[in-house]
């Protein structure tokens, strides 16, 4: 996956003239505090060469993410057409650009971020597309602006910036925001994938219908140290690879993330939840099921339309009820 055309020629321009040792010094800077998920109440973008830093090094993977995640919403949910977003938490505007490409018919997004830094390197990113956005200095947990609810609400890779004891009141706050779906996308690590599960128990506490990547709203089947996530290839720009010291013209992006709704929606039987393995004439699947299990599943020539599924599936692929 790469960043859509017009995202990439405006990153590019901002970068434009740019020292690389500087990029390379505040992407390294923000990477650790990442890694180590600091919660010091400092900013993790406090200014305008990490800001930067950022458009390099992480936007193409961040973008990647929320997409996907987005992209399984839409192909459970065909006939969810949103018209406004918020986005809580927003950095560059990863989530807009996305959304803009997913749900075209999109007309309004108000923007959140309590970066000046970030807020600033968005919204001038964001005079490109054709949504009217506002951009609003907030923080989930301290105090949001007085915003109307919107039908698509959006929180990604922000929990990770939260004490364990926030997320319940945060998720509170997202909900209400929501007049049909929230998105919340997390890294797709053990901790990432916990911050998701206490999100979800949140939100089904409150009467939500889960919309993707779980094909069911029973307990998460998946037991520790095994964690449930999902993975996007992105495309490296050259200044990305600059940055990164990277000779691979590409990176694995691992997410995870839950889709909730106001809205039930009819869930797929299964989904892929691992790469699958085998080729030829037998294929295993890791599969979370409706019924609240997940297992591995093998499927031969002798299943017939089931093993055509299987050969063409992939990681994060949804077995719809009239597979096979």
């Amino acid at each position: 996956m790469e960043l859509p055309r017009q995202l990439r020629e405006r990153v590019e321009a901002m970068l434009e003239g740019q020292p690389l040792d500087a990029l390379k010094r505040a992407s390294a800077r923000l990477s650790s505090r990442y890694r180590q998920e600091l919660r010091d109440g400092s900013f993790h973008i406090s200014d305008q060469l990490a800001a930067q830093a950022y458009l390099a090094a992480r936007l193409p993977a961040t973008y990647a993410a929320i997409r996907a995640a987005m992209e399984m919403i839409a192909e459970v949910r065909p006939g969810f057409e949103p018209r406004q977003l918020i986005d809580v938490g927003a950095g560059p505007g990863s989530a807009l650009w996305a959304a803009a490409d997913c749900w075209p018919d999109i007309e309004q997004a108000t923007m959140v971020e309590a970066s000046e830094a970030i807020r600033q390197t968005g919204k001038s990113l964001s005079e490109g597309l054709e949504v009217a956005s506002t951009w609003l200095d907030g923080n989930l947990i301290k105090a949001l602006p007085d915003i109307a609810p919107a039908d698509l609400v959006t929180l990604a890779y922000v929990l990770d910036e939260m004490e364990p004891h926030q997320i319940a009141a945060s998720i509170g706050k997202l909900w209400a925001l929501t007049s049909d779906t929230l998105l919340i996308i997390e890294p797709g690590t053990p901790a990432g994938w916990e911050r998701i599960l206490a999100a979800r128990d949140v939100l089904l506490s409150k009467g939500a219908h889960i919309v993707a990547p779980c094909p069911h709203a029973k307990d998460c089947p998946i037991v520790a140290p095994d964690w449930c996530h999902f993975s996007r290839r992105v495309a490296r720009s050259k200044i990305h690879r600059l940055v990164k010291d990277a000779d691979v013209p590409w990176e694995d992006e691992k997410y995870i993330f839950i889709a909730a709704s106001r809205v039930p929606s009819p869930l797929p039987e299964a989904r892929v939840i691992a790469p699958p393995q085998g080729s030829g004439s037998v294929i295993r699947l890791k599969l979370c099921r409706e019924d609240g299990s997940a297992a591995e599943q093998i499927y031969s020539k002798r299943d017939g339309a089931a093993f055509k599924w299987a050969r063409r599936a992939d990681w994060g692929d949804a077995r719809e009820k009239d597979s096979g």
